[in-house]
């Protein structure tokens, strides 16, 4: 007499306690998304999926989300900790992401580079619903101003990381509130910003001992006296960049040099000799060993 064995389904398996914690978070989200399609109790499982989960990555579904579908996906979502929507230009308004924003009081990194459609409505929803934010993006979000921008230092003081990357409505005062309010930041990007000067790099220096790098590529109005007092207020300072910043010389650089500091710019008699060998093609007799 024969015995078959009885086969165990998938969804036999416990959805809280097994499925959701520790099989489906494997899986790739464009994958768990196409599972919906197979059942209406595999649709049930993503759903409960979804509503617990943590981190969303906008691109591991790619940019083009269609707005009801993101939407639909967190909708019932209160726990998420990490949202990435970076170069979601195309889709991402404020009317989709404010009620995401206003039910999510755990996020603590909120990446929204390159999302041009939203406004400073968002900034300050953010503001008042993450008091826990540590990790910021804005970069390329031409839309955050100065009242924004001081509606976030005033109710997210535990701020870690800002990329406030070519917001070119932000100038110096506005700055020099954020890095008082915000005491801890580690990183801050002020790059592709021409209103960005002196004062507000002094102001950082002088109010974030923690900081570990600075990005100041293409900010025009940088000069040498702001990076001399970052040298002396940043002893944990790992990184600085300074690129297309042409009132910024060695004569400043060379304090951070010496200390290990990692610069985007080479010492000038290196760049010289570099420059030269790129010249004449090869040049045997140049030491570059300096």
């Amino acid at each position: 007499m024969s015995v078959n064995p009885t086969r165990g389904c998938l969804l036999d398996l416990p959805w809280e306690d097994i499925l959701v914690p520790h099989i489906l978070c494997h899986l790739p989200l464009q994958q768990l998304l196409s599972l919906q399609r197979v059942s209406k109790s595999f649709q049930s499982l993503i759903q409960l999926y979804l509503a617990n989960m943590r981190c969303f990555d906008s691109s591991q579904i790619g940019p083009a989300i269609p707005r009801a579908a993101f939407v639909n996906m967190l909708k019932d979502n209160e726990v998420l900790q990490q949202l990435a929507l970076q170069n979601c230009c195309d889709w991402l308004t404020d009317r989709e992401l404010l009620p995401v924003i206003g039910q999510n009081h755990h996020l603590h990194q909120i990446q929204l580079k390159g999302c041009a459609q939203l406004s400073r409505h968002a900034l300050v929803a953010i503001s008042l619903s993450c008091p826990h934010l540590r990790q910021l993006s804005l970069a390329h979000c031409e839309w955050v101003d100065s009242l924004s921008l001081r509606s976030l230092a005033d109710h997210c003081k535990m701020l870690e990381a800002v990329d406030l990357t070519a917001c070119r409505q932000l100038k110096d005062e506005a700055i020099c509130y954020l890095v008082q309010k915000c005491s801890r930041l580690k990183s801050l990007s002020l790059a592709v910003n021409a209103n960005v000067g002196d004062l507000a790099v002094e102001e950082t220096a002088k109010c974030c001992p923690e900081l570990e790098h600075l990005d100041l590529t293409g900010c025009l109005r940088v000069k040498n006296d702001s990076i001399r007092v970052l040298a002396e207020y940043c002893p944990k300072l790992r990184s600085l960049k300074v690129k297309h910043c042409h009132n910024v010389a060695e004569s400043s650089l060379s304090i951070l040099r010496s200390r290990g500091v990692e610069l985007d710019v080479e010492p000038p008699l290196q760049r010289a000799l570099v420059l030269l060998q790129d010249v004449v093609g090869f040049a045997p007799f140049i030491n570059l060993q300096i």
